[in-house]
């Protein structure tokens, strides 16, 4: 009656030894670690630069713990914050010659002392949130009036492109802050523009406007436009931040919108204030320019000479100098969005979509100019570099352009990317600053972990004593219930911050409370008179159907603070839904296993071990 198969004390079994195995690397905290990832956008992190870093910590004797190429970056990991400084400034003099110019990005972060082998089976640990760990938090606020007003200068160029596009003449178009004015010469021609511009523009309010002196329109953005304009600008500006930090590597950065116009940004382990306010406040900006090919530029390029009147000279993402004509053709303003795929002959390309204005520029340029290289530069800290140089082999119109030649489709992916969110979407401004030691990150974590701790300790005993022997069972069902979802946490890469330490304490209140209620119904089926055999078996299946309902309910209030909270709400309603999965499992499946263990192999049971039994004759 209670004896489980082999095969599910063999799933219990894997299950103890899978969540140990995963819940190991917590235990070994963090080590002081140097970082080198790059620091502009055209320069790539590869094993060339694995390899400068340990020739750089060779030559000034110093000793690390492992120096490994990890994704888009390279880190180092020291015994002590001592050697951790020292390795800081050898590798920074070795990668980066000229400080005024950086191809990399130096900096100060933490890593796992896990060991090696444990790496080996992706069993890491989990990730601390900023309150834990320590770290950097700024809050941002990004000047929305220039988003607009950035629109309504794009929109006044797209004015013109379309009356220009139906031959409507104006008397001229200019813009007032916000709003675009256009001044016409005849009513008749005012009428017919705003007939045109209210079919094409619709996210414009129009006005007409006689003052006595001319026939004007004055266009404004709609409300809920400029809602829109304000929405996407915040959320280019997160992406780009994203794209930003992901050069620091810092693990699990939160970064999400605060109110209309303001965004948070959490920099878990990073203590370097100054370097991750220069990567933060970075700004990249998009220029085309056209290639000078006379035979001067090409001495000029290839000698090393001076460069031709009117003319630049920058290199190329192999290194190789290029001479660039000084007049921009268009800016990142006139670049709407850029996506990676493939040209005609299923060469990798980047595929750029141009707003009117562009386009009209473009289409110009590029029938003038069949045959000649167009240079594509980004410009970061005001050092310009040559993202690409294609030749132009037609004209292109439509506000549809295409990028190809020479290039992979890993570098058409990142190209595409440098292009489309290489620059914010409107300023900010960093108007909180706040720095979280380390030393504060370890009391809270000291602090979270007592509170578990002693949390455990108290339920064990109460459990222990009032329900003796199947206390044991309840108080091993409950650890088992916490190893497991340390582990799962691990698994999945949470973030752990003290709402999720004050979850998992509400956890163990909320697992052992099913424990109790199997071992009450034990209880009762003995006070019925029933064998000791068929107690067990009638309150573990009779509890059943309670700790599922009452588990339910609860998950389905963590669901709905995982769906509509935000930060350390959600933090808390991860850890509460998983916690909740991982009781049932330990308080019914685990402890029914340790009692089926115990008693199940003793055929003539006469009593169990769970403390008196008050009987109603008894009393």
């Amino acid at each position: 009656m209670n004896r489980y198969p082999w095969w599910k004390y063999l799933i219990l079994a894997l299950a103890v030894v899978i969540g140990a195995l995963y819940t190991l690397p917590n235990f070994f905290g963090e080590a002081p670690a140097v970082q080198v990832s790059s620091g502009k956008a055209t320069v790539k992190v590869e094993s060339e630069l694995l390899a400068r870093v340990v020739s750089a910590l060779d030559q000034a004797a110093i000793k690390a713990d492992f120096v490994l190429l990890e994704g888009t970056s390279v880190r180092a990991r020291f015994g002590d914050t001592d050697t951790q400084l020292k390795a800081r400034d050898a590798i920074a003099k070795a990668v980066n010659p000229d400080p005024s110019d950086p191809s990399y990005i130096v900096a100060l972060n933490l890593v796992s002392r896990s060991p090696h082998w444990l790496t080996s089976l992706n069993a890491l640990p989990m990730y601390l949130g900023l309150d834990l760990r320590g770290g950097v938090h700024f809050l941002m606020q990004v000047d929305m009036q220039a988003a607009l007003t950035k629109k309504a200068e794009s929109l006044a160029g797209d004015i013109r492109s379309q009356l220009r596009d139906k031959n409507i003449r104006h008397a001229g178009i200019s813009r007032n802050g916000q709003t675009v004015e256009l001044r016409f010469r005849e009513p008749e021609v005012r009428k017919a523009a705003l007939t045109l511009l209210s079919e094409q523009l619709p996210d414009l309010d129009w006005r007409e406007v006689d003052d006595g002196t001319e026939p004007k329109l004055v266009a404004q953005l709609k409300l809920d436009a400029g809602r829109r304009v304000q929405d996407q600008a915040i959320k280019q500006n997160i992406t780009t931040l994203h794209n930003r930090i992901n050069e620091l590597g810092v693990a699990e950065p939160v970064i999400q919108q605060q109110g209309i116009d303001r965004v948070v940004v959490q920099l878990p382990g990073v203590q370097d204030v100054a370097k991750a306010k220069d990567i933060i406040g970075r700004t990249a900006t998009l220029e085309v320019r056209m290639v000078d090919d006379s035979a001067e530029a090409a001495a000029a390029a290839s000698g090393g000479g001076p460069v031709p009147f009117g003319t630049e000279r920058y290199n190329e993402r192999g290194g190789l100098p290029i001479i660039v004509k000084r007049q921009v053709v268009l800016t990142g303003e006139n670049l709407t969005d850029a996506q990676p795929g493939f040209d005609d002959t299923q060469q990798p390309a980047v595929h750029l979509t141009l707003d009117a204005r562009g386009s009209r520029i473009f289409r110009d340029v590029t029938r003038e100019s069949i045959g000649k290289r167009m240079a594509i530069l980004l410009f970061e800290k005001g050092k310009g570099e040559v993202v690409t140089a294609p030749v132009i082999r037609s004209e292109i119109g439509g506000g549809r352009v295409q990028i190809s030649g020479a290039m992979t489709p890993i570098e058409a992916a990142d190209t595409a990317l440098l292009l489309r969110a290489g620059s914010l979407a409107a300023p900010m401004e960093i108007i909180e600053e706040r720095l979280i030691g380390p030393s504060l990150g370890a009391e809270n974590i000291a602090k979270g972990f007592d509170s578990v701790l002693y949390g455990f300790v108290a339920i064990a005993v109460f459990m222990c004593l009032y329900y003796m022997l199947f206390g044991v069972f309840s108080t091993l069902a409950l650890a088992v219930n916490l190893l497991l979802l340390v582990a799962i946490l691990s698994m999945l890469q949470a973030t752990l911050t003290l709402p999720g330490i004050a979850a998992i304490a509400l956890v163990l209140g909320m697992a052992i409370d099913a424990n109790v209620l199997i071992n009450e119904r034990v209880r009762e089926e003995l006070r019925a008179g029933s064998s000791p055999q068929a107690a067990i078996h009638t309150g573990y299946e009779r509890a059943w159907a309670t700790i599922l309902d009452s588990n339910v309910t609860t998950l389905i209030a963590g669901v709905a603070l995982l769906a509509f909270g935000s930060g350390p709400v959600r933090g808390f309603a991860v850890v509460h839904c998983l916690g909740i999965m991982t009781s049932m499992f330990s308080a019914v499946l685990f402890s029914r296993g340790l009692v089926n263990l115990w008693y199940g192999r003793k055929k003539k049971l006469q009593s169990v071990s769970i403390g008196q039994v008050w009987k109603p004759d008894a009393l």
